[in-house]
């Protein structure tokens, strides 16, 4: 009789040990991998660390950083939109972020850091708030959950300032360096001289003139009285 109830007491004592034993090593495990939606995000403004503080109003330039997500092949799919005030609704940017580089051991602390992106968002025409800058909405869904696997974040960006760019002057153009054509001048003549003297015996138009007659005349009247002179000398020297 009592050996029996030993028996059976010794029996119940093994099954309870051996379902501690059990629970005992299924805990780290259930512990590193446990259901659901894992993971966490939080929103960098420079300067960028691995610290999970979330900061809601960043720059032109800003990081997502991704903590404690499973262990896997595994990417999560994020989607940028405006968000009222901002408007219109619009998307402004989606990527793909590979998150499952090591299990959920960490879970959002600054050890669970999975994947850390840098992003820059192109607003176009979008007027910003004057204070605030835009209002964006950070949608990520994460592979690996079970059930819902969304997760939201939404922030201020201030507005990105795109610098003026400079116009380009335009080239001046350079002087000539080759010699100008010269004009033609107008030919000048070397006009011929005019005759100032006339010719003795003959006018301008080539007949004799009245001077050159009485001229002729003179001279042959002075030489016949100086032939005489001579003669009549010589006559009387030889009488």
């Amino acid at each position: 009789m009592h050996v029996a109830r030993l028996a059976r007491w010794t029996g119940r004592a093994v099954a309870i040990a051996g379902c501690v034993a059990l629970a005992g090593l299924a805990t780290p495990a259930f512990a590193q991998d446990p259901p659901g939606n894992n993971g966490t995000i939080k929103i960098d403004d420079v300067a960028f660390d691995d610290h999970p503080n979330n900061e809601p109003h960043v720059g032109c330039v800003f990081q997502v950083d991704f903590y404690g997500f499973d262990k896997g092949d595994l990417t999560a799919h994020v989607t940028f939109e405006t968000q009222p005030p901002t408007d219109p609704a619009k998307v402004l940017l989606e990527d793909e972020v590979f998150i499952g580089e090591d299990d959920n051991s960490g879970g959002g602390s600054q050890a669970g850091l999975d994947a850390s992106e840098t992003y820059t968002l192109s607003f176009g025409t979008i007027e910003p708030h004057p204070q605030q800058g835009f209002h964006v909405k950070l949608t990520i869904n994460a592979e690996g959950s079970q059930g819902a696997d969304v997760k939201h974040k939404v922030f201020w960006v201030q507005e990105c300032v795109q610098p003026t760019p400079t116009p380009t002057p335009s080239p001046t153009p350079s002087k000539s360096t080759e010699a100008p054509t010269p004009t033609p001048s107008k030919s000048v003549e070397t006009p011929m001289p005019v005759p100032t003297a006339v010719p003795g015996g003959s006018d301008a138009t080539g007949g004799g003139s009245g001077a050159g007659l009485l001229g002729l005349a003179l001279a042959t009247s002075g030489a016949v009285v100086g032939t005489v002179a001579i003669a009549r000398r010589r006559f009387l020297n030889d009488s």
